[in-house]
């Protein structure tokens, strides 16, 4: 399975983080925690996110992105990351290494769904989330599995005084033979083997906004786990 590799925090930014006496997520993100805009409006407010509000824009889900109670977000490199594993794909298929693809190349309306699959009707706080997760319908009708897994990546306990927490949005896939159980609901999740997740973790967690909740997926997340090599 295609590893989503971890994201290094610096050091300055969690000692300013503290000094400032901010909520600390892990991340390494300065952030207000509530923002008096509406997800949209936060959304385009912030250059992390122009690709992804272009996509809002052309597909015409900005209602939907403002009726949603979560959004986990995808950032600039996560949509640019897609375009590339894309390309890549193309010229294999075509047999031609100088084939081309960008951005505008993507029939985004093709693509409603995919980005719908990171919208959900519930807020899903950070304080909601378990280790064990929490399975959820994706505005796309596909489940996704939301955790917040525990790390011990920083122990310092002047630091860090509560065990810091990992969110995932997990998609379960079947297994390279075709075989495997995808839960129709939490009570098969304990059927589900290991190899069949594919994990994005978040970066920044817990924005609040007048509309519902944002969580920001990492930069190295690809936008619809493409080029993973269960998906």
């Amino acid at each position: 399975m295609k590893k989503i590799p971890l994201i290094c925090i610096a050091v300055l930014a969690i000692i300013t983080f503290y000094a400032c006496k901010k909520d600390y997520v892990i991340g390494g993100s300065l952030y207000e925690e509530k923002v008096n805009l509406s997800t949209y409006d936060y959304l385009k407010t912030n250059r992390l996110f122009d690709t992804l509000v272009i996509m809002i824009d052309r597909m015409q889900l900005k209602d939907e992105v403002n009726q949603s109670g979560t959004v986990f977000a995808l950032t600039n490199y996560a949509i640019h990351n897609y375009v590339v594993e894309k390309q890549a794909q193309l010229r294999i298929q075509n047999n031609d290494e100088n084939l081309t693809f960008t951005f505008d190349d993507i029939v985004l309306p093709n693509l409603k769904d995919s980005l719908r699959a990171y919208l959900f009707k519930d807020r899903l706080p950070l304080s909601f989330l378990t280790e064990t997760g929490r399975f959820r319908k994706a505005n796309d009708g596909e489940n996704r599995l939301i955790q917040a897994i525990p790390t011990n990546d920083y122990t310092n306990p002047n630091t860090f005084p509560v065990q810091p927490r990992y969110v995932y949005l997990t998609k379960i896939v079947k297994l390279e033979d075709g075989t495997g159980v995808i839960p129709t609901d939490s009570t098969q999740l304990n059927q589900v083997d290991p190899e069949q997740l594919l994990q994005a973790r978040v970066q920044t967690s817990g924005i609040i906004t007048n509309t519902g909740i944002v969580h920001v997926l990492n930069n190295s997340h690809t936008f619809t786990f493409f080029g993973d090599i269960k998906n």
